[in-house]
């Protein structure tokens, strides 16, 4: 007989627990493959299968390996059927206890980086540069362009033929607009070119170093350079670098207005702070609308003479305390204020009342002389009497 042999054989526990850190072994040997093969192609366009949906997420096999594409990385126009192949980019690549996950997206602008750089030639071989990408899937996205020879134009290089080549991308990408911008260094002139398709009336860098402008627009352009929800100025912001205001004429001449007011009423200057005017002459401005000296100097020796109880010389002492106002406040010499002022004052703050002291005093002669003639009128009449008398005597003779 043949004695068995025992002695080194594993037992069935232990047999299984061999197994398993085999398997182990294995499978983290394959995900350092997968991962190590999908590290550095992060941003890369692969060409994948749709393999399963599974609730919000997209499973799609890469070949190697299977991917997935979340909610957030997905294109609102976008759905997918199992077996369809679809060209995705690598945007991450998640090292996990379950394994390695890369993850997929069809949202990120190198999508249509690569879109255009498969469709356009002169993308490919490097006439035409592209400098800025601004995209929000499934709805909009600005991409501006530049031509290093003269003689290509670049948006036109990237429209194609009756637009042909942007119509191609514009059905991989499943309907999504796309406007195709001219880069320009200069940032005013970038700025009007990234809201079209609105009209821009003029663009104001507010300051530089942060990177802000403002932007006016016409009235009925305020709309459209907004754009839906914001989308318009939101998505040249992004292709800009720039903070952008945007404001209406409108909007922009009541903030002018807002400004010069304030400005007017932090400058203003009481006229109770001129020395030379007197209480009558404040109060009769006030009463004319006039309360600052602002004002008053504005006004033209015509308009003041046009207000009630203020004549020639009361323009003079006028025109000389506010000149000596301003000439204090700068540190000039003053001029010395007419001395005639006061009667002035006094007569045409009461008008007329010389010629009503002169009626009251000619009234009495008035009515004495009326009198004499009165008392003189009996005697004139006795005598035409006496004297008409004789004539009837002398006819009664005859």
């Amino acid at each position: 007989m043949i004695p068995k042999v025992t002695e080194g054989i594993l037992g069935r526990i232990a047999a299984q627990l061999a197994k398993q850190v085999i398997f182990q072994k294995v499978r983290e040997a394959e995900r350092d493959t997968v991962y190590n093969e999908y590290i550095g192609r992060v941003g890369e366009i692969v060409n994948a299968t749709v393999k399963r949906i599974e609730g919000p997420d997209v499973i799609f096999d890469l070949g190697k390996a299977e991917s997935r594409m979340p909610r957030k990385e997905q294109s609102r126009l976008e759905s997918f059927a199992i077996g369809e192949r679809v060209r995705v980019v690598i945007a991450r690549v998640e090292k996990a206890s379950k394994g390695p996950g890369v993850v997929v997206s069809r949202a990120v602008p190198e999508l249509v980086q690569h879109l255009f750089q498969t469709e356009v030639p002169e993308i490919y071989d490097g006439t035409v540069v592209i400098r800025a990408i601004a995209r929000e899937a499934g709805e909009r996205t600005k991409i501006a362009v530049m031509s290093k020879d003269k003689e290509v134009d670049a948006v036109g290089a990237c429209v194609g033929m009756k637009g042909m080549r942007v119509q191609s991308i514009i059905r991989e990408l499943r309907g999504e607009k796309i406007d195709i911008i001219e880069y320009h260094e200069d940032s005013v002139t970038f700025a009007e070119k990234a809201l079209q398709p609105a009209k821009v009336s003029r663009v104001t860098v507010v300051d530089a170093a942060d990177k802000h402008l403002e932007v006016v627009v016409d009235d009925s352009q305020l709309s459209l350079a907004i754009g839906k929800k914001g989308q318009n100025v939101r998505l040249a912001a992004k292709l800009l670098g720039w903070k952008i205001d945007i404001k209406s004429e409108e909007e922009k001449r009541q903030e002018v207005e807002e400004q010069m007011a304030q400005l007017t009423a932090a400058t203003a200057t009481p006229l109770e702070s001129v020395d030379g005017l007197g209480e009558g002459i404040v109060e009769k401005l006030k009463g004319a609308g006039i309360s600052t000296v602002e004002a008053l100097a504005d006004m033209t020796p015509e308009q003041l003479e046009a207000i009630e109880g203020i004549g020639p010389k009361t323009v003079e002492k006028i025109s000389v305390a506010v000149n000596n106002y301003f000439a204090s406040l700068e540190g000039g010499e003053t001029v010395a204020l007419p001395e005639s002022e006061g009667e002035e004052a006094v007569a045409e703050a009461a008008p007329g009342t010389a010629e009503i002291g002169a009626e009251a005093e000619s009234a009495p002669a008035q009515v004495e002389a009326q009198n004499q003639v009165e008392q003189e009128a009996p005697e004139v009449t006795e005598e035409s009497e006496t004297t008409e008398s004789p004539e009837p005597a002398e006819q009664k003779e005859e």
